[in-house]
């Protein structure tokens, strides 16, 4: 009996191993061999798995201008970072600056007074400013229609001023401390006043006599007048002040020290290459230089000084 068992666990060890011989067997000769030896590489990532730079424009321009005058830009950008460039515009220079607090936003292109609101009161960085004629400098500029008989900003008086933007400093600040050094407010010397939100479109509103006046960033009225030689006969500048900082490159306070000096080398080197350089040209620009805080203090006397946005 004792024996009859032993056999018996027997047959049940040998069919065991029967079994898992014959499936082992199967499942090895159906696996594919492979080459420790040989590297294969990795498949490219998708275009949704790769970062997008987002690059913010303020509405210097119009958003159809921003695109004429920035595509050139971010293509540049997108070829030489090896990553997709999304161009960013919102309508005012607050909602710019909310983007950049948020790090919606890796660069961006914005006003001086939007510099020193950020800067002061969410650490947003200065990385680089342009430089054009070989100065890094802009002014405000008063226009009116060509054929306006005002001489200056008293003349306005019961007259229509377009202002650009409630953050522009070139378009809304200094032609308020013009008013108050003159004891005046738009609200005593002009009939009405009104926004347009980008300052090709208040020179607009002057050439097409909208507007009666408007005061405009002295770098956007050379840069129209150079696209439409016809404008030098419509509109007529009646006051241009001192020169103040020009409008900054900025960064996130938080954005990566790394991603910095890439973003930082690459707009430094721009004018040395040859695609670079000619999409400096169409901006406008000779190069991009490095820029010290103190170059916008100038602005923030002003801005302290009229107490908008404080």
């Amino acid at each position: 009996m004792k024996q009859q068992i032993h056999l018996g666990n027997w047959s049940i060890v040998l069919l065991l191993v029967w079994f898992l011989t014959g499936c082992t067997s199967a499942e090895t000769s159906a696996l594919p061999y492979v080459d420790l030896n040989v590297r294969t590489p990795l498949p490219a990532a998708a275009p949704a798995e790769i970062a997008h730079l987002r690059v913010g424009v303020a509405a210097i321009l119009s958003p159809q201008g921003t695109v004429e005058s920035y595509g050139e830009l971010t293509a540049y950008l997108a070829e030489k970072l090896g990553r997709p460039v999304d161009l960013v515009q919102r309508r005012t220079y607050a909602e710019l600056n909310d983007m950049v607090e948020e790090n919606q936003v890796e660069l961006a292109f914005i006003c001086t007074n939007a510099y020193v609101v950020g800067n002061e009161q969410f650490g947003m960085e200065l990385l680089l400013a342009p430089e054009i004629a070989g100065e890094s400098v802009y002014y405000s500029q008063v226009i009116v229609p060509a054929t306006s008989v005002s001489q200056s900003m008293t003349d306005l008086r019961d007259k229509v001023f377009a202002f650009t933007d409630p953050m522009s400093f070139t378009g809304h600040i200094y032609p308020v401390y013009m008013l108050q050094q003159m004891g005046e407010t738009a609200e005593t010397l002009f009939q009405r006043t009104f926004y347009t939100y980008s300052h090709d479109r208040a020179i607009e509103a002057v050439a097409d006599g909208v507007a009666d006046g408007a005061a405009v960033d002295s770098l956007v009225l050379d840069y129209a007048l150079q696209r439409d030689p016809n404008l030098a006969s419509r509109i007529r500048i009646i006051h241009t002040s001192e020169a103040f900082g020009i409008p900054p490159v900025v960064v996130p306070s938080t954005l990566p020290p790394r991603q910095k000096a890439q973003l930082r080398e690459l707009l430094l080197t721009m004018h040395e290459d040859v695609a670079g350089k000619t999409v400096l040209q169409e901006l406008g620009i000779d190069r991009f230089v490095k820029v010290e805080n103190a170059a916008y203090d100038g602005v923030r006397r002003l801005v302290h000084a009229t107490g908008i946005g404080e």
